[in-house]
């Protein structure tokens, strides 16, 4: 649905990354973790299209005009790249967005009793923030791999420990844990009875997703795309399929068909 959001907070949590929080519709009460939203920043026709940004979190607040019941908020995590983002981090309290929502297919979280394991970096921590509450919430054992070029690029640590979630960190130049790539801690640590929920960049997707092949456990992906809609309408966000070939083409809507995928449905390179 669409829906006239006000901007209720937005504050840089680090350098070029931004945390939004934003009025919601109730309907976004019952979101699933891995979905996302679609907002256009103003009315102006540059930019044109509206941008995606996965729920960080979903939650209720009681507004401080008297008389007002609990009103439902979301919270996006974002990094400013270009002049959409750039535009949404100049915003303040009161301002106006406009918001598709909630879009996708989100998170399974599969049977109680298995270790959940994440797997995310940079603004891809943000639907894996909203799912560990969710399975903490559930009482699961939940442990997070966090990763990043940097430590400008691992993002609200803090708030997963608050959870209780177990963290690890590695960056790239060793400015924030271990130093190196965080499949490489987490292949470390992996072993059967686990389930792998991933976000972040395509090049550790793939390496998530051969590893979890490799030692037999299941594991969903949080696919990243251009998208021009959200609704599988312009077909501007489409993957190949794990059995797409020249001659039987198998291709994947990242807004309609994911962004949440197993594996195995994916081909990868």
């Amino acid at each position: 649905m669409q829906f006239k959001s006000m901007v209720i907070s937005n504050v840089e949590v680090s350098p070029n990354y931004f945390r939004m929080r934003m009025t919601a519709p109730q309907e976004l009460a019952s979101a699933v973790p891995g979905q996302f939203v679609m907002l256009k920043v103003n009315d102006a026709i540059d930019p044109l299209l509206r941008r995606p940004f996965g729920l960080f979190d979903v939650g209720s607040f009681v507004p401080e005009y008297a008389g007002c019941g609990a009103q439902v908020y979301c919270e996006i995590l974002y990094k400013v790249v270009g002049k959409g983002t750039k535009l949404l981090s100049a915003l303040h309290h009161g301002d106006l967005v406009d918001l598709l929502v909630p879009l996708g297919k989100g998170f399974q979280m599969g049977p109680a009793g298995e270790e959940k394991v994440l797997v995310g970096g940079g603004v891809g921590l943000a639907p894996l923030y909203y799912l560990a509450k969710e399975l903490k919430e559930r009482g699961e054992k939940v442990r997070l791999f966090a990763g990043g070029r940097n430590r400008d690029d691992v993002l609200c640590i803090t708030e997963f420990e608050r959870l209780g979630v177990e963290t690890y960190v590695a960056t790239d130049d060793g400015t924030l844990g271990e130093r190196g790539f965080v499949t490489q801690v987490l292949e470390r640590h992996l072993s059967s009875g686990m389930r792998i929920f991933a976000c972040g960049p395509t090049p550790m997707l793939n390496a998530v997703a051969k590893m979890s092949q490799e030692h037999g456990v299941p594991c969903q992906v949080s696919m990243e795309a251009y998208m021009a809609c959200g609704v599988g309408a312009c077909l501007g966000c489409v993957m190949k399929g794990a059995n797409h070939t020249d001659e039987t083409p198998d291709y994947r809507c990242v807004c309609k068909d994911g962004p949440v995928f197993d594996s195995f449905e994916l081909q990868w390179s």
